[in-house]
């Protein structure tokens, strides 16, 4: 399996489910997809039933900084395990960040990658995903562009609902109050 090809595949029992990818981080300059993408390993790691181990994985990636190391990537879209290379490093995040006040510099610890991930099971992560079926005239949706039978509210910029009222609770939280969700444009992908 080279870089970038793919590989149907059975659903991984447990895996790293991506949420964010950080605007100009390394991460960022891949094909990693937020809330379809699974960290499941890395290239020449044997695939087994064995789940991901994200302290091992953590320590590869810091092993790799400055260095390509290839990502294992399952996508929930399209059942398929590629490869994604990506260069491990911190440099982007001290471009765009200062040291807090009580926070020396020295002491800091970017992320390497740019990812906000959760160890999961794939199998149910995308259970709690609503499907539009219907935009009122003149409401916040209308206003947002959501479109009937093509949009899924998958998130939102707080991370994922996890269980069946979690939106329902989200929204009434904000209401009068701005809420930014994460929605799957069927029409664009």
């Amino acid at each position: 399996m080279g870089a970038g090809q793919s590989t149907t595949s059975k659903t991984p029992s447990r895996a790293l489910h991506v949420l964010r990818v950080t605007p100009s981080s390394p991460a960022s300059e891949t094909s990693i997809e937020p809330y379809f993408d699974f960290v499941v390993g890395f290239k020449d790691e044997t695939l087994s039933s064995n789940d991901i181990d994200a302290a091992e994985l953590e320590r590869i990636v810091e092993s790799h900084e400055g260095r390509p190391l290839d990502l294992l990537i399952w996508n929930s879209k399209n059942q398929n395990i590629r490869v994604v290379p990506i260069v491990p490093s911190r440099e982007w995040s001290l471009l765009h960040t200062a040291p807090g006040p009580k926070e020396p510099e020295s002491d800091r610890k970017p992320s390497l990658l740019g990812l906000s991930m959760r160890m999961c099971e794939p199998e149910f992560a995308v259970d709690n995903v609503w499907h539009v079926l219907d935009v009122l005239e003149g409401s916040p949706a209308e206003s947002a562009g959501l479109v009937p039978y093509g949009d899924w509210i998958i998130g939102w910029s707080g991370g994922v609902l996890s269980a069946e009222g979690d939106f329902y609770e989200v929204v009434e939280a904000h209401v009068e109050k701005p809420l930014r969700v994460y929605v799957y444009s069927f029409d664009f992908e």
